[in-house]
């Protein structure tokens, strides 16, 4: 089974960025669509981008899209979220998933099996 483990979360200003990495070990995650999502209390987690195993397609919930980037670079097993211009209510822990079914496309509807411990983003206004 894959370990994910997410960094580059902190504290961070309205208006400024933030890229956050998800480092892979135990298996490759190149056939593997990967994706991110985030958690406030009392709430549900919830979709933030998505991108298919080979990269070819992203997806991003509306609240995200045109701020946020998901990449991936499977020499390095990891994948990253560039967030730009960033809102307080973006505060939340942020957690990477792994598909565990190869060859699917990381859509907001895909089941991601596995995750990481997350990481704290926390925007000041």
């Amino acid at each position: 089974q894959v370990q994910l483990v997410e960094s580059g979360g902190g504290l961070v200003q309205a208006g400024g960025s933030l890229r956050l990495s998800c480092a892979a070990s135990g298996r490759t995650i190149s056939s593997y669509a990967m994706g991110w999502f985030r958690q406030t209390p009392g709430k549900d987690r919830e979709f933030v981008a998505g991108i298919s195993w080979n990269g070819g397609r992203t997806y991003y919930a509306d609240s995200v899209k045109g701020r946020f980037t998901i990449s991936r670079e499977n020499a390095k097993n990891t994948v990253y979220l560039q967030m730009n211009s960033l809102k307080p209510e973006d505060t939340a822990v942020y957690y990477c998933g792994a598909d565990d079914t190869p060859y699917r496309l990381g859509s907001p509807t895909a089941y991601f099996g596995s995750w990481g411990q997350g990481t704290q983003v926390t925007v000041s206004s």
